[in-house]
């Protein structure tokens, strides 16, 4: 299976993970607390706006637990979030929604990752979703395991590729996947 042959058109629908696709993870584990912390990875902006002119719907999932930590408010999470929709729609890219689980890992909450709860409030918001015309581009396995519990195609971003059975296509940042698609 290649991209390519997935035909992918204004039917398909993406889901992206934000940390580490969309903005820079910080260090040490540590968590984007404050818009200050917020920085887009190289080339996020351009291929968002080529993804934009492919995909009819397009959404963020993405675990927030740092809340639950308390180590930030759901205010700043909103803030960093409708800055970085700003930011992405100013420059011609479009984000739908976002969704995000401030819920510890603990709690095995059904909207953390990898339950599918994000991705039912997707297809309830938007009902044109179809998870089998979907992809879920993430940077874990939790990311993988919430697209095959869902039905979709998964995409893995990392520097190394990753050999998986939940793993449909490796590359190694949202641009080189942009520009797969893009040049087919």
């Amino acid at each position: 299976m290649t991209l390519k042959s997935l035909n992918i058109n204004k039917q398909w629908s993406l889901f992206l993970d934000r940390d580490g696709v969309i903005n820079k993870k910080m260090d040490n584990n540590d968590y984007v607390k404050h818009w200050a912390d917020f920085e887009f990875l190289e080339g996020v902006n351009v291929a968002l706006k080529n993804l934009n002119s492919i995909f009819g719907t397009i959404v963020v999932v993405t675990n927030q637990q740092g809340i639950g930590k308390h180590l930030y408010r759901i205010e700043d999470l909103d803030l960093i979030h409708k800055n970085m929709l700003y930011d992405i729609n100013y420059l011609g890219g479009r984000i739908d929604k976002v969704y995000y689980s401030p819920y510890l890992d603990s709690e095995n909450h059904p909207t953390r990752k990898p339950s599918t709860g994000m991705g039912l409030q997707a297809k309830k918001d938007f009902p044109n979703i179809d998870f089998t015309k979907s992809i879920i581009v993430g940077d874990s396995m939790s990311d993988m395991e919430f697209g095959r519990n869902l039905g979709m195609k998964t995409v893995f971003i990392s520097e190394n590729k990753k050999e998986d059975a939940k793993i449909d296509f490796n590359f190694t940042s949202l641009v080189e996947f942009s520009m797969e698609l893009i040049l087919k």
